[in-house]
């Protein structure tokens, strides 16, 4: 049985208003959708927007640095295939 996994709820600070997005001109009905966590979104965040290394961005989000990585890089998956294959991005509270 896998371990539960921890919530970094309580270290996430940033709260986005617009949670879905989607290329121009096409329905939303008609799209394939990409489900971003609030954790991918904050570790993209911190790391692109805040410019923070990887140490001080897990830090804030109050995780190991390993883990830290592995949503990192799970955003970036998530948002490459949503920007090169036409897909709408919405942003979860909870995956």
């Amino acid at each position: 049985m896998p371990r539960p996994k921890h919530c970094l709820c309580k270290a996430i600070k940033f709260k986005p208003e617009i949670i879905c997005f989607k290329p121009q001109g096409i329905s939303i009905r008609d799209l394939q959708t990409v489900e971003l966590s609030l954790e991918e979104i904050e570790a993209y965040r911190l790391r692109h927007i805040k410019d923070l290394e990887q140490q001080a961005a897990a830090e804030k989000m109050q995780t190991s640095t390993s883990t830290y990585q592995r949503i990192l890089y799970s955003a970036y998956k998530k948002i490459a295939d949503a920007l090169t294959n036409g897909k709408a991005i919405k942003i979860i509270k909870h995956k």
